[in-house]
């Protein structure tokens, strides 16, 4: 191993910013701790198991069923 390196001429992998993309995202307790309970279990960090089931959700093509019920006047 060298004692330093030069990075000078080094260039920027061009797809590095494709790889992720960081957001702001709100959830609720219950489904964060639930998350970071599986992370603890399995030594995996919980945001990359959210994503991993949001991926999951994406590549299967999974909807949500919505049904909303009108409120009693």
């Amino acid at each position: 191993m060298r004692p330093s390196y030069d990075f000078s001429k080094a260039k920027k992998n061009p797809y590095s910013r494709r790889l992720k993309r960081q957001i702001t995202i709100r959830i609720d307790e219950p489904t964060l701790e639930y998350f970071q309970q599986m992370a603890t279990e399995t030594g995996v960090p919980y945001q990359t198991l959210i994503n991993l089931y949001l991926r999951d959700c994406a590549t299967k093509g999974k909807r949500l069923s919505l049904a909303f019920v009108a409120a009693k006047a």
